[in-house]
């Protein structure tokens, strides 16, 4: 199986703690999570970078969802190298890599999510990197693709919903396809 990247939101989409996605993006991100848990591996910083956003945004010690419960799987098991593999990143500043795939889109990207482009390009894989509901990965994926970095929107009715809501008035950018 594929390694993979997981972004923030997947794991908050998971546990209901995005109010406006519907059940069903709500269910993919669990079904993907569980399989995950059961067989795969999953990409990480060596800095523990991921690891903190996801703990500072879920509760792993107390899990009352799924994506605080993969957070807890993820814990226990980051130093099995057969279920995550940790890729180092280099911080230049804040919120700066220099495994991040495209220093021009690195401008455009928000910073708290570049740590996730810099770890799926860093690994030799390139794995691809999932994203629940943020709808400007939409933005973003082709300029990541041109990089060899592909993003699976698990939520894609949703993500499209949410970009035309946030950016009214705006062209519905295309969704990658699918894999």
């Amino acid at each position: 199986m594929t390694p993979v990247v997981i972004d923030t939101n997947v794991l908050l989409v998971a546990n209901g703690s995005h109010q406006d996605v519907s059940c069903k993006c709500r269910e993919a991100c669990v079904s993907a999570l569980l399989a995950r848990q059961r067989s795969g591996m999953v990409v990480i910083d060596d800095g523990y970078r991921i690891l903190r956003e996801y703990g500072n945004r879920t509760y792993p010690n107390q899990p009352k969802g799924a994506g605080d419960a993969f957070l807890k799987w993820l814990l226990q098991n980051q130093s099995n190298a057969s279920r995550v593999c940790r890729v180092p990143i280099t911080e230049t500043r804040t919120d700066r890599f220099v495994e991040f795939p495209d220093p021009l889109l690195e401008e455009r990207f928000d910073p708290p999510d570049r740590k996730f482009a810099a770890v799926a390009n860093a690994h030799p894989d390139k794995p691809p990197i999932w994203q629940g509901a943020d709808s400007k990965w939409l933005d973003w994926w082709p300029q990541l693709a041109a990089q060899g970095i592909s993003v699976h929107f698990l939520c894609p009715a949703d993500v499209e919903r949410f970009h035309a809501k946030k950016f009214p008035g705006r062209d519905l950018p295309a969704l990658p396809p699918r894999p």
